[in-house]
């Protein structure tokens, strides 16, 4: 008996084809800016032609955009579903702090493209942090506090100004990465080795638990708990968090798919 296997419909493929060249986009404007990123790059890492790249995305600028927006809502959804989780406020706190520390560190396309759009910012260029501060910033800010808020009001995190836990968890982990070239040449060491960036995940949320519970030792056994659930994640360099050899294995475009395409650019 002869089984058929399922085709994929044109959606799908018109998906995954959106997806691959979201995926090459990243990865381009991350290691090139967007003045330098190269859409003949983009296409061939994609494994598409130009003219498929140009169906999708009308000009350089709006995949630059595209690239962003795409970045921003996974790390949107990861995000929130930490903050989310059924938890209490303290563990939930600490699980955000060490998901931060651990997108800096494993996430560095994301990292480059958001210092590229400060820079921008700062120059008075027109930049693409609008869009990140409404559908980010802003509401993951909001979600943070409301976290806080509560770890204070049941007494489990000590009663204090709730920006400045933020500050304490998520500036430390700033300034760690901010500050790593300094640290090397200073200190004889390289702070973004896997064995130093180990260390100091560790360390940073032991602290937290031992400096912001009012019960120390409650605070020691959450920040426990968050570390040993928590594995230390892969150097990624893509918005689903797959590494860019097992994103890119996968080429193959529909030749009637293409085809089409590139007669309407005729």
């Amino acid at each position: 008996m002869i089984t058929s296997v399922p085709t994929r419909t044109q959606a799908e493929r018109a998906d995954q084809t959106r997806a691959r060249i979201l995926d090459a986009a990243i990865h381009e404007f991350s290691e090139n800016g967007l003045a330098g990123a190269r859409t003949e790059q983009i296409a061939e890492e994609a494994g598409v032609n130009k003219a498929l790249l140009y169906y999708y995305f009308k000009s350089k600028d709006e995949l630059y955009v595209a690239a962003i927006e795409a970045m921003v809502e996974t790390v949107r959804a990861n995000s929130f579903a930490v903050l989310e989780a059924d938890a209490p406020a303290g563990e939930r706190f600490l699980r955000i702090i060490l998901n931060h520390f651990d997108r800096m560190y494993s996430n560095r396309a994301f990292q480059s493209l958001m210092q590229q759009e400060m820079i921008r910012l700062h120059r008075g260029e027109s930049s693409a942090m609008g869009p990140i501060s409404e559908k980010l910033m802003r509401p993951l800010w909001a979600r943070v506090k409301a976290v806080v808020e509560e770890g204070i009001a049941a007494g489990e995190l000590i009663p204090v100004e709730w920006t400045q836990l933020i500050y304490a968890g998520l500036g430390a982990n700033v300034f760690y990465f901010l500050s790593a070239p300094m640290t090397k040449w200073s200190q004889g060491f390289d702070p973004l080795e896997p064995a130093a960036l180990e260390l100091r995940r560790k360390v940073a949320i032991e602290f937290l638990g031992q400096a912001i519970f009012m019960d120390r030792e409650h605070g020691a056994r959450v920040a426990a708990c968050v570390l040993a659930a928590t594995p230390m994640p892969p150097l990624t360099d893509s918005p689903a968090g797959h590494s860019r050899n097992a994103i890119f294995k996968s080429r193959n475009i529909d030749a009637a798919q293409t085809s089409a395409i590139e007669v309407r650019h005729k």
